[in-house]
């Protein structure tokens, strides 16, 4: 990399870190390249991206967001997962980790938060944001459901009554 490029790194890079929702940051010293490419798929199924850059060119994009305080994270081959949904990247990275012992998850941040190794794995126990709001809309309509049940059921007693009679008078 030339100068030029290194600088547009680094911008590209200070965006990015400051508008992700949460940033992982990991060694993955013997990885394959196949299970590399494994790791960045299954991050782009679950809305995140996995970077592996130069430390310096990384601390040099923290300087001055709000997850400056990771810089201590960054010795050795170290690669960043992060996303825009806070739970995303975290649950991927812990899943990928759990299958491959060479990913070694070091800490990471969500905002200003910073994160060790166990607040990445309970932000990975979380529910993912669509999942939140799949329950949310779960709960809001399921009372609807009841109140049409309960309205339903009166007119279908009348309606069994009447067809008694009926069938009585018949008879």
């Amino acid at each position: 990399m030339d100068r030029a490029e290194k600088s547009e790194f680094v911008t590209e890079m200070k965006g990015v870190l400051s508008g992700a929702g949460s940033v992982v940051v990991a060694h993955y010293a013997g990885l394959s390249v196949a299970e590399m490419t494994t790791l960045r798929s299954e991050m782009r199924a679950a809305g995140g991206t996995v970077k592996v850059a130069k430390n310096r060119l990384v601390k040099l994009a923290l300087e001055g967001t709000e997850v400056d305080h990771m810089k201590d994270l960054f010795s050795g081959p170290t690669l960043i997962a992060y996303a825009e949904d806070p739970v995303a990247a975290p649950k991927a990275a812990s899943e990928f980790a759990k299958k491959n012992e060479k990913l070694v998850i070091l800490g990471g941040a969500m905002g200003a938060t910073s994160l060790d190794q166990n607040g990445v794995k309970s932000l990975a126990s979380l529910p993912s944001l669509d999942e939140l709001r799949g329950k949310l809309i779960g709960m809001i309509t399921t009372p609807a459901q009841r109140i049409a049940m309960i309205t339903k059921a009166p007119a279908g007693q009348v309606a069994r009554v009447i067809g008694a009679y009926s069938s009585k008078e018949a008879a």
